[in-house]
């Protein structure tokens, strides 16, 4: 009995630590202050847009893994190399002979219960009136709890900010009546964006017109990025691991083809 007390009080305080060492840490006062600036204020930032529900449609039907949205997220968030907040994986289903390419365009999903936001000490991570997660960057102290909890893996920490990141649905663009970059760059016209409590929407519309599936359903979260002619044999992947064939080009040193079978954070490090 007294060992149990004696190894709580060992984890309260190495807890407590672990705790200050993280306000110490913390790029602003307003972090350790556990304050939501921002919120309080009524910034509309913050606060997001009255009335209004974004999400997104991808037609997987008109995506060529060009990457070209990825690039675009890149460009207009300054997103560090290394790093993604949308990128599109691709995989190969199928057994030999009937094996076919399929490409599945990822981002955070601004799920309707996301994961995310309750594990957040700071409030940091939150959701906006109009459904978009976003991370405060002025509270945020780096601790990694919510990139932990993201089922999706669509999350990461940012070396430049010091802070969590992740794809924002361009909210600084859809703010001042402007699309996503990634939306508007898609040649496809694989991406839609809007607001989803409009029925007149072109996303709303392609939600009536079509049957739409979700990213790993089991998980309860509820995601707000709905995908047209989603294989099943990959909705339960949250991200795509690195192919056969590059790991064995990496292990023998070869130099990789102008068709790679994958494209993933890990395969990117060594391009």
């Amino acid at each position: 009995m007294e060992q149990d007390k004696m190894k709580r009080r060992s984890f309260l305080k190495k807890l407590s630590t672990t705790l200050a060492a993280a306000v110490a840490a913390a790029p602003s006062a307003a972090s350790a202050s556990m304050k939501i600036p921002g919120r309080d204020r009524k910034d509309p930032r913050y606060t997001g847009q009255t009335g209004k529900r974004f999400g997104m449609v991808i037609d997987l039907r008109k995506c060529i893994s060009c990457q070209a949205c990825t690039a675009a997220c890149k460009i207009e968030n300054r997103v560090p190399a290394g790093h993604y907040r949308t990128w599109v994986a691709e995989f190969e289903t199928g057994i030999y002979p009937a094996v076919r390419k399929v490409f599945l365009p990822q981002l955070c999903n601004h799920c309707s219960e996301p994961a995310c936001v309750s594990v957040c000490p700071t409030g940091a991570t939150f959701k906006r009136d109009d459904g978009i997660v976003v991370v405060d960057d002025t509270i945020c102290w780096g601790c990694g709890y919510c990139i932990n909890a993201c089922p999706y893996d669509k999350r990461f920490f940012n070396p430049v900010t010091k802070v969590a990141d992740k794809c924002t649905l361009c909210a600084h663009r859809l703010d001042r009546g402007l699309l996503p970059a990634c939306v508007e760059t898609c040649v496809g016209g694989a991406r839609v964006c809007g607001d989803l409590n409009d029925p007149k929407s072109e996303v709303s519309q392609l939600l009536q017109k079509f049957p739409t599936s979700v990213l790993r359903p089991s998980q309860g979260t509820g995601p707000m990025v709905f995908y047209i002619h989603l294989d099943r044999r990959i909705q339960e992947v949250p991200a795509a691991s690195a192919a056969m064939e590059d790991l064995v080009r990496k292990q023998e040193g070869t130099l990789r083809g102008e068709w790679t079978t994958i494209h993933t954070k890990e395969a990117s490090k060594g391009e």
